[in-house]
């Protein structure tokens, strides 16, 4: 399987038309959409940009997504991941929105503790995590030096040791990183044009970071 990875998108218009031309250049069967589909909704606007795509959508919200709104948008346009998981080709995708708790006090936050209740009944061991909020040390750098990803998305990926975790949030945190066998991914900002392909073939993963010249 074959997918394009998308995250950050913060109401763009331009991000639907670019990454259809990529998922038709690149022949992915798919797309993952890890939150912020909007800045603050409105509810239509994420309908409209989920509803353009030539291909399936995996959604989960973001933390500056409003939570009932756009999930009920993804729910309608697309599949919603958050609290959920399906099985792609045989691979379980599990899927959490939102962010753990933030200082900008955003519409869609919540406790380490409500982020690992949600996550542990779901997990599996060598599941994919389709998130928005980082786990705590990985893709979680902001300007300043500090961590800001969530300690219960760690402790999580200790536990079950997934084989891909995806997430967006930071997004001066673009990048790929390979700990324990995990491969964690932020594809960077789609509303800058970054995204990324992601090919899952047995137990080979393969990865290509995308940046609009």
């Amino acid at each position: 399987m074959k997918f394009l990875v998308l995250t950050d998108i913060h109401s763009n218009e331009d991000v639907s038309a670019w990454a259809n031309k990529i998922i038709e250049d690149k022949g992915a069967d798919f797309v993952i959409i890890l939150g912020d589909i909007t800045q603050f909704g409105p509810k239509s606007w994420a309908e409209n940009f989920l509803a353009a795509f030539k291909v399936p959508v995996y959604a989960v919200a973001g933390n500056c997504d409003p939570p009932e709104e756009i999930m009920d948008a993804i729910s309608k346009k697309a599949l919603l991941l958050h609290k959920r998981k399906i099985f792609i080709e045989e691979v379980p995708f599990i899927g959490l929105g939102g962010s753990n708790p933030t200082i900008f006090d955003t519409p869609f936050e919540m406790s380490e503790k409500e982020i690992e209740s949600s996550l542990d009944p779901l997990m599996e061991m060598n599941a994919v995590l389709v998130l928005h909020a980082p786990p705590m040390g990985i893709n979680d750098t902001i300007p300043s030096g500090a961590h800001v990803g969530s300690s219960a998305v760690k402790m999580i990926v200790d536990k079950y040791h997934p084989r891909l975790v995806l997430s967006g949030h930071i997004h001066e945190a673009r990048g790929i990183v390979e700990e324990n066998k995990t491969i964690f991914i932020n594809p960077g900002p789609a509303m800058n044009g970054f995204s990324a392909i992601v090919t899952i073939n047995g137990d080979k993963i393969e990865t290509e970071m995308l940046e609009l010249k």
